[in-house]
């Protein structure tokens, strides 16, 4: 006789919790590992992304860091550094130089003294009083709460005129000191109501000799005599005489000073090599993230997509790209740098050396980026690197108060004594100091290699780039392979809910079932002892 206990299993041990278990899992496993491989895509790619933005970002700024520490800029030399400091301007060309500088005077600051009182604290009259600087003329008033040696020094420096006042005691007792600005502009005069308590006349000068405060030190211009002519200054740093040569201005000297310069060879050719270097490394990292699998190698986890492509598309065109706008030398490739069929670079050393011997200036202007103006009128302000690569006309220059002028045909913004290009003129980040009327001038912004690279990095990254566009990309995907392992689990959880309700029902079954059977097996015997 066939046990119904044995045709169901129940007999057997089958241990139906284990059951559930295995067939959840067994339903769950495809999706799970399926759910699992998108994950590990994803953590590749956003691994692989935050590599090559780490690279372009680092490669950036080395570069940048490297011209910026100077080293591979022409700098000037000075035969007597004591009197007359020299070194570049951020941005100039120097080049080859040579030159004579005799500094017949330095420029001074005007100062004034009062007489020496005894006792600073105590009264010294009452009363307003009028300073004039270059600046304008400014109101200062002693009253009741001031009415002191430093009360009027405090109410002088209050006006923010120009000027410095300060109380100088010794053993005589206090003077008012009074300091204007370095230059010949910096003069200026401070003189006292006449219906002014008396003792303010004390402590008034007229920019002559009248008053009561003694002239200490006149203020006076620079006077340099380069290369036999002789110019004025108003101040003691002079950035307007020699091309990309800033002076220092430290003491009179009776003979002249000459100033040469120093190229960078050396530091210039090694640069070349540290590039290409550099950029290979990138472009081997570029390579591993896109490699398409087919020769053998691993695939790239970034092998599709667009926005790597157009970031290794772009740094192809360095060589080609122009990094200044006039001479022989303009591009990478002018120097020997080619590209091979690997997209990696390489260095031609005999034209390298070629050109470092010929044009070693030009080779310079390619690394370093430059601003000039047409105009000695119209200086640039604005950091090297900060404006818009491009060549800008600028028109109708009023120096002001305040500054106007146009750039492109459109109303360039007045800050202060600074003009100020608009975002829509293209040349964002450019600002000028006007020093007289100027009809017309050009600007040239020139990017050099770091700009170049710096464009570029910029143009990838940006908040629409392909590389931003990419991380949210990705971030979008690990959002929604969250969302649909959330999912998953709820389904394979309500899943073995049901085969664990299913398995209790059967269960439930398969015990009245066994009662039944006793029951009957009980009978069966019965039966068959009565029949015997």
């Amino acid at each position: 006789m066939t046990s119904i206990a044995a045709s169901l299993g129940i007999g057997s041990g089958i241990d139906t919790a284990q059951l559930v278990s295995d067939l959840a899992a067994a339903q769950k496993g495809p999706k799970e590992a399926q759910i699992a491989a998108r994950e590990t895509a994803n953590t590749a790619k956003v691994s692989t992304l935050a590599g090559l933005a780490s690279g372009i970002d680092g490669f950036a700024t080395a570069l940048t860091s490297l011209i910026s520490g100077g080293s591979l800029y022409t700098q000037p030399t000075s035969s007597n550094a004591v009197a007359l400091g020299v070194s570049a301007v951020p941005g100039g060309r120097i080049g080859g130089l040579a030159a004579t500088v005799r500094i017949d005077a330095l420029a001074l600051a005007q100062t004034i003294a009062s007489g020496s009182i005894v006792g600073a604290s105590g009264p010294i009259g009452q009363g307003n009083m009028t300073l004039t600087t270059s600046r304008g003329t400014f109101p200062v008033s002693v009253g009741a709460d001031n009415d002191s040696l430093a009360g009027l020094a405090r109410a002088i420096n209050s006006a923010n005129a120009g000027v410095a006042a300060s109380v100088v005691s010794d053993t005589t007792g206090s003077r008012l000191v009074i300091k204007g600005a370095i230059g010949a502009a910096g003069a200026f005069t401070l003189t006292a109501a006449v219906d002014a308590d008396p003792g303010l006349a004390a402590f008034t000068y007229d920019g002559q000799s009248g008053g009561g405060m003694t002239l200490a030190q006149k203020a006076q211009d620079a006077s340099i005599l380069l290369d036999g002519v002789t110019v004025t200054r108003g101040s003691n740093t002079v950035s307007d005489l020699i091309p990309g040569v800033k002076l220092e201005l430290k003491a009179v000297t009776t003979a002249p000073v000459s100033i040469a310069s120093t190229q960078p060879v050396a530091e210039l050719r090694q640069a070349v090599l540290d590039f290409v270097g550099a950029y290979n490394e990138l472009k081997s990292s570029l390579d591993s993230a896109t490699s398409s699998g087919l020769n053998g190698g691993a695939a790239g986890p970034l092998r599709s997509d667009s926005g790597v492509r157009e970031m290794v598309r772009q740094l192809g065109r360095l060589t080609s790209t122009q990094l200044v706008s006039s001479g022989s030398l303009t591009t990478l490739a002018d120097l020997g740098v080619r590209t091979g069929n690997d997209g990696k670079l390489s260095v031609n050393t005999t034209r390298l050396d070629a050109v470092l011997a010929a044009d070693p200036a030009g080779v310079e202007a390619m690394f370093n980026p430059t601003q000039s103006s047409s105009s000695p009128l119209l200086q640039i302000t604005s950091a090297i690197g900060a404006a818009t690569p491009g060549t800008y006309t600028i028109t109708n220059v009023v120096a002001g108060p305040p500054p106007s002028g146009k750039i492109g045909g459109l109303d360039m913004i007045a800050g202060g004594a600074r003009l100020i290009a608009p975002i829509k003129s293209g040349a964002g980040g450019l600002i000028l100091a006007p020093l007289g009327a100027v009809a017309s001038a050009t600007i040239i912004v020139e990017p050099g290699l770091a700009g170049a690279l710096q464009q570029i990095r910029d143009a990838v990254r940006t908040a629409t780039g392909p590389l931003t566009s990419l991380s949210d990309r990705l971030k979008s995907e690990a959002k929604s392979i969250a969302k649909d392992r959330a999912a998953m689990e709820l389904r394979a959880d309500a899943y073995e809910a049901t085969l664990r309700k299913n398995f209790t029902t059967m269960e439930t079954r398969v015990s009245s079932l066994k009662a039944t059977q006793s029951y009957l097996e009980q009978q069966v015997k019965v039966w068959t002892n009565s029949n015997s």
